[in-house]
């Protein structure tokens, strides 16, 4: 820098942007990216609960169901809080590290295990009706459903994994599209249902939840076959509780889309969360019951493995109907549960992404994939759980959802007990759990530790009851806090002996504006990611005139899903690797002699936070690297998407494509005047000469009138018949240039 004073604030101050960079979504679309996770489990927990407990399951599934909205309002007061960190932090905060620690593994296990019993369970519901199809054709062939069941697992996840490495994640539209077609089927089959029992002769309840009726074996009661435990209504009840309890799983998805939630905030996520536990009552609590009431007692045990599929072939009515509805079935559980398996992948690299942002895993982890950019090493590791866990079951759903149950309860279990403790030690919850009584001073919050009292002791009946699931669960959980171990002490090393990176003052802003940096209107604004990649920036300082422009450089901070459940901390938004990839730029800027202002900004979508702070700062020039996981052309379509969809009055400006590989890509946001080829300009002169010869216009015509008549009798056009031939046209003429 040639003004040592100037060096000073450019290269040490950063500007932060403290509000995370969202695109705002409805509680119907919030509540479709819940569903997706927590009603998936319509499809596979009737019979592993029936499995467990006997033809009473569906009363344990119902009430499962009943006590989710209890949950609900666990998850709503820790949204409240605002807590810095996420769940690691909650719990770190208000209990101590240790516990924060088996919470996170907790989640992890759960999140783990979310992909195998989807993807397991899927791929029976794809299996079964092969081989149903393949004996109407009167085939000989049939596959082993369990292993096709594993194969299906396998490749689903493998698609997601890359699908993840590369950073393309699903929408929440496709989320309230797949959830529209599941409404579908779901309003079907509560139609179908009741027609079926009406035209039945004998129509029967499932037994009602008694010690009599209750069918353990050695499988469902693990440690306590053979003790005194199992004869007691209490411990049984509590038992058959927690075998069904998985019907709940999907619950922590709701925090992490809170902050996404359009306000008012905690009106909305209330409403998303009353929709969530609603239909899920509906869908998997009512199917439940209804497959036991409608399938017959010596045909339901084949279809424990996909439950739905044998409801679709015993409801009343033409085969070819039920066969047309079961196919829909397979089709509609397909997307719902291969979903959850990408749910499951976004929802544990953001855990862990929390863990290694608060020192707790090395950098390794979190050192961006060179060519896209995400934290693959933990993708990488998630994954390899994922399919060992898959080949390991050999496609056994009911020993899935054992394991499943474990991490669903010891999760809820540990986030309940975190917001209990934060209940004494804080009292600015936006929201709190009903049935709060006051002792003078003293606040008494029954519900909420009537809640987690419940979780803890299903949490200790399925520990008991489920061997493999705790094995399972203890062997990770002492692996994961192995590594979490090794890797703070590797930190605290690695900080006490880092040198060479610059230090960095961060100064918090709640919005990026004018005022925020000392850039005038006007500027050029570089977007950066990866430090190896800053041929784009090179550019910019090489040819920008500083008289007239300031240089922004910007990152994006990306946040996986989760990251923005709480308020983040300086770690989270400003790690290792921005102080690095910052480090470099004022490296460069140096080595230019030209200052530059520093900004970070954290966001769930790249694209939203590159228009807004253009936006906010009037800069007059976007400019880019390429993406290495699209081409030029999309990288502008996605970006000029984001800008439309920006509020008015919206500032045109423009973008810049930038890579050392291909042609840099120029492409102006908003109304502009286009750039027209020589000839085009030669017909708009050609036909105003001839317009001109018209005594009625004479010469108060003028070009511009031409090309508005054009551009009114094309809108025109576009809305008739003619539209179709306008297409083709305008096709060719792309090609062609």
């Amino acid at each position: 820098m040639t003004d040592p004073e100037h060096r000073q604030v450019a290269t040490t101050k950063v500007v932060v942007a403290t509000t995370v960079a969202l695109s705002f979504i409805s509680f119907w679309r919030g509540a479709s990216i819940v569903l997706s996770d927590l009603a998936s489990t319509m499809f596979y927990v009737g019979g592993i609960t029936e499995r467990a407990v006997g033809p009473s399951a569906p009363w344990f599934v119902l009430a499962v169901m009943f006590f989710g909205f209890a949950v609900r309002s666990i998850y709503m007061e820790s949204c409240g809080m605002f807590v810095r960190g996420g769940v690691y932090v909650v719990v770190r905060d208000s209990i101590g590290p240790k516990t924060a620690k088996l919470s996170v593994s907790a989640l992890v296990v759960d999140y783990i295990l979310t992909g195998p019993i989807s993807s397991v369970s899927a791929g029976h519901y794809l299996g079964y009706l092969f081989n149903e199809l393949s004996e109407m054709m009167h085939s000989s062939f049939r596959l082993n459903e369990n292993w096709f069941a594993v194969l299906f697992g396998v490749t689903v996840t493998g698609y997601f994994w890359w699908q993840n490495v590369k950073g393309i994640h699903e929408s929440s539209s496709k989320a309230l599209r797949i959830m529209q077609v599941t409404t579908v089927m779901v309003v079907a089959l509560l139609i179908w249902c009741p027609i079926t029992l009406l035209l039945q002769d004998n129509v029967k309840l499932p037994p009602a939840p008694t010690l009599e009726n209750l069918k353990f074996d050695s499988h469902s009661l693990g440690w306590l076959e053979g003790t005194f435990w199992p004869s007691i209504w209490a411990a049984a009840m509590l038992i058959a509780f927690g075998h069904s309890l998985l019907a709940m799983s999907g619950f922590e998805t709701l925090a992490q889309i809170y902050r996404e939630i359009a306000s008012p905030k905690i009106r909305n996520l209330k409403i998303t969360a009353n929709i969530v536990c609603t239909y899920a009552l509906m869908s998997t609590g009512l199917i439940s019951l209804f497959a036991v009431m409608i399938i017959p007692d010596t045909v339901r045990p084949q279809y424990y493995d996909n439950l739905i599929a044998g409801l679709a072939m015993s409801l009343a009515g033409p085969e070819a109907l039920k066969l047309g509805f079961h196919i829909f079935v397979v089709i509609v559980g397909g997307m719902i549960l291969s979903g959850a398996v990408n749910t499951s992948i976004i929802g544990a690299n953001g855990v862990l992404n929390r863990v290694a942002e608060d020192g707790v895993l090395t950098e390794w982890f979190r050192k961006p994939h060179k060519k896209f950019g995400t934290t693959s090493r933990i993708i990488n590791m998630i994954t390899l759980l994922q399919l060992g866990t898959i080949i390991l079951s050999r496609g056994d759903v009911y020993l899935l959802g054992e394991a499943y149950a474990f991490g669903v309860v010891w999760s809820f279990a540990m986030k309940g007990m975190g917001v209990l403790a934060l209940r004494f030690q804080r009292g600015d919850q936006e929201y709190k759990m009903p049935l709060n009584f006051r002792i003078g001073r003293t606040e008494i919050p029954v519900g909420l530790a009537a809640t987690v009292l419940a979780l803890f002791m299903v949490a200790i009946a399925n520990l008991l009851t489920k061997k493999v699931a705790t094995i399972y669960g203890i062997s990770f959980t002492i692996l994961l806090y192995s590594i979490f171990y090794i890797s703070e002490r590797l930190n605290k090393k690695r900080e006490a002996g880092k040198k060479g990176l610059e230090e960095f003052n961060l100064d918090h802003q709640e919005h990026v504006g004018e005022t925020s940096l000392q850039a005038r209107p006007g500027a050029v604004l570089v977007a950066i990611r990866d430090f190896h990649s800053m041929d784009h920036l090179k550019r910019v300082l090489t040819r920008t005139n500083l008289k007239r422009h300031d240089v922004v450089v910007m990152t994006v901070r990306p946040l996986v899903t989760g990251d923005g459940e709480y308020e983040l901390r300086d770690q989270q938004i400003f790690s290792d690797y921005e102080r690095e990839l910052f480090t470099r730029v004022v490296a460069l800027a140096e080595k230019e002699g030209k200052p530059v202002e520093l900004l970070v900004v954290p966001a769930t979508d790249p694209f939203v936070a590159l228009v807004q702070t253009a936006q906010n700062l009037k800069a007059s020039r976007l400019v880019t690297g390429v993406s290495r996981a699209m081409a030029s052309g999309e990288l502008a379509r996605r970006i000029g998407l984001a800008w439309e969809k920006l509020p008015e009055p919206r500032t045109p400006f423009s973008l810049e494509i930038i890579a050392p590989d291909r042609e840099p890509a120029y492409v102006n946001l908003g109304p502009h005047p286009p750039r027209l080829w020589p000839e085009d300009v030669d017909r708009v002169h050609d036909i105003w000469l001839q317009l001109a010869e018209e005594e009625s216009i004479g010469s108060k015509l003028h070009h511009r009138d031409v090309v508005g008549v054009a551009l009114r009798r094309m809108e025109r056009a576009l809305s008739s018949e003619e539209r179709a031939r306008i297409l083709d046209e305008i096709r060719r003429e792309t090609r062609r240039n």
